[in-house]
C-alpha cells in the first residue's frame, strides 16, 4: 500500500512541477544538489541502475557504467533523503559536488542581467556571459553584416517553427567544407558560448594567423552555434537542465528526444533509451528530430565535408567512432594519434587535462550518435568534444571560464582541422 501512495505522491508532485513551471514560468532548483557517487564494484553500479529516476526525479549527469566512472546525479530536495539512505544503506560512497542548486542558477542569471545590453556591432559582443537565443541570432546577423567572408545558411526549422542557422565562412567556390556544432545539448551552455567565440576568432585571425589563414583559403567552415534551438530557449524560459529536443512523444505526458542518439546508426541499440521520459531517449525512428534531419540533409547535399566536430559538455573529453560498436574504426589509428596531439595542445594553455580514446571505451556505449553517423557517411576526422569540467559545476559552469574553455579549444580544434587541410582524402 505504500509504494502505491508514494508513487502517487510523486505524481502529485510532478504534476505541481508543470503547474508551477505552467503559472510562474520557471523550474527552480531550491535546495537540490548534485552528488558524486564512486561506487566501488559492478555490483554498486547496478544497484545504482535499479534507483527509480522518474518517481525520485532524479537527473543523471553522469550515468552510472563502470566502477571506473564517477557517477553525478541532480537530486531534487525532495528526493535527497531517500537518497541518502539507499546509498547509506548499500554502503555506496558519495560527496556533495552542488550544495544548493538554485545558488549557481541565481549567480549565472545576476551575471546575465549585468550584461544585458544592444551592442552595436560584434566587437561591442560580451563574451564573457551567456547569452540567450535571440542574443545570439542577433549576433550572427551582425558578424554576417561585419564580414564579406561570412554568411548564414538556413538548413531547415526546428520543430517549434525556429531557424536552424549555420554560419558559412567562405573565401572561394566549390571548397570542401569542414563542420562544427555547439549546444545539440540544450544545457550545455558553455558550448554555445565557445561556438559565440568561434565565430569571431575566425575573422578575426584571418589574414593575421597564417595557419587559420591557409586553412580557409582551402575549405569552408561551417559552425552551428545553436544546434537544439528549442531546448535552448527552453531553458532559458523554463527549465535551465533541459537537455532535449521540444517535440511531443504521442502516448506520453515527457516531451523530447535526445538529439545525439537518433542518427542511424546505431539507432536504438542498448547504448540509448526507448523511454520518452528519458535523458538519452533515441525517439520513434533514426531522423525523427527535424533539428537533426537538417543536418543529414546539408552533409548528404555538400558531399564534401572532411572533417566534423561536435562539442558538448562536460568532462573533458576528445571522443572518436564508434560509440554503438566495440569494433575498431578502421582510422582507429590515426584518429588516436590526432586526437592525443589536438588535447596535448589543448592542455599547452591552462593546463586543463582531457582523456581521450573510442566513445565506447572511454565512455559507455552509446548508440545513435552524431559521429558515427557522419563517420559512416565517410567523413573520416569526425569528433565529439567534451568541454570543461570534470563536475565541480557540471553543466553550470561560471561564466568566467567561457572564455578560457573556448581558448584552449580553439587550440585543439586548429590541430584537427590542419591536420584535415595537409591530409587529403
Amino acid at each position: 500500500m505504500r509504494n502505491s501512495t508514494s508513487s502517487l505522491k510523486m505524481k502529485g508532485l510532478l504534476v505541481l512541477t508543470a503547474l508551477f513551471v505552467a503559472v510562474f514560468g520557471k523550474v527552480t532548483f531550491e535546495g537540490d544538489q548534485v552528488l558524486r557517487i564512486t561506487a566501488k564494484d559492478a555490483e554498486q553500479i547496478s544497484l545504482l541502475k535499479e534507483l527509480p529516476e522518474q518517481t525520485l526525479g532524479l537527473d543523471f549527469w553522469m550515468e552510472p557504467v563502470h566502477e571506473s566512472l564517477p557517477v553525478d546525479v541532480h537530486v531534487p530536495f525532495h528526493s535527497l533523503q531517500a537518497v541518502r539512505a539507499f546509498l547509506a544503506y548499500n554502503q555506496i560512497q558519495y560527496n556533495i559536488m552542488i550544495e544548493n542548486v538554485q545558488d549557481l542558477l541565481d549567480d549565472e542569471e545576476r551575471e546575465m542581467v549585468k550584461f544585458r545590453a544592444f551592442p552595436r556591432s560584434t566587437d561591442d559582443f560580451v563574451y564573457t556571459t551567456y547569452h540567450d537565443l535571440n542574443s545570439i541570432y542577433s549576433f550572427m546577423d551582425m558578424l554576417v553584416a561585419e564580414n564579406s567572408m561570412v554568411s548564414k545558411i538556413v538548413i531547415g526549422q526546428s520543430y517549434e517553427s525556429r531557424p536552424l542557422n549555420v554560419l558559412k565562412f567562405s573565401t572561394g567556390a566549390n571548397r570542401p567544407g569542414l563542420w562544427i556544432d555547439t549546444g545539440i545539448h540544450s544545457r550545455e551552455w558553455v558550448t554555445q558560448a565557445s561556438g559565440i567565440w568561434f565565430a569571431k576568432k575566425i575573422v578575426t585571425d584571418y589574414g593575421r594567423d597564417p595557419a587559420l589563414t591557409d586553412i580557409l583559403n582551402k575549405y569552408d567552415i561551417f559552425l552551428e552555434i545553436v544546434t537544439n534551438p528549442d531546448g535552448f530557449a527552453y531553458t532559458h524560459s523554463s527549465d535551465r537542465m533541459w537537455r532535449k529536443t521540444r517535440k511531443p512523444n504521442p502516448g506520453s505526458s515527457c516531451v523530447g528526444v535526445d538529439p545525439n542518439r537518433n542518427w542511424n546508426t546505431g539507432f536504438g541499440g542498448p547504448g540509448a533509451s526507448s523511454n520518452p521520459c528519458s535523458q538519452t531517449y533515441h525517439g520513434p525512428s533514426a531522423h525523427s528530430e527535424p533539428e537533426i534531419k537538417a543536418i543529414v540533409d546539408f552533409v548528404k547535399s555538400h558531399g564534401n565535408l572532411k572533417a566534423f566536430l561536435s562539442i558538448h559538455s562536460y568532462s573533458q573529453m576528445l571522443l572518436y567512432p564508434h560509440g554503438y560498436t566495440a569494433t575498431p574504426a578502421k582510422d582507429q589509428t590515426e584518429l588516436h594519434e590526432l586526437a592525443r596531439k589536438a588535447i596535448t595542445e589543448l592542455k599547452s594553455l591552462y593546463s586543463t587535462a582531457y582523456t581521450f580514446g573510442s566513445i565506447i571505451t572511454t565512455i559507455y556505449q552509446a548508440d545513435g550518435v552524431t559521429i558515427d553517423w557522419t563517420y559512416d557517411q565517410g567523413i573520416k576526422y569526425s569528433y565529439t568534444f567534451e568541454l570543461r569540467d570534470t563536475g565541480r559545476y557540471g553543466f553550470i559552469l561560471p561564466a568566467n571560464q567561457i572564455i578560457p574553455t573556448a581558448e584552449e579549444t580553439w587550440l585543439a580544434l586548429m590541430v584537427i582541422m590542419e591536420h584535415t587541410k595537409n591530409n587529403p582524402y
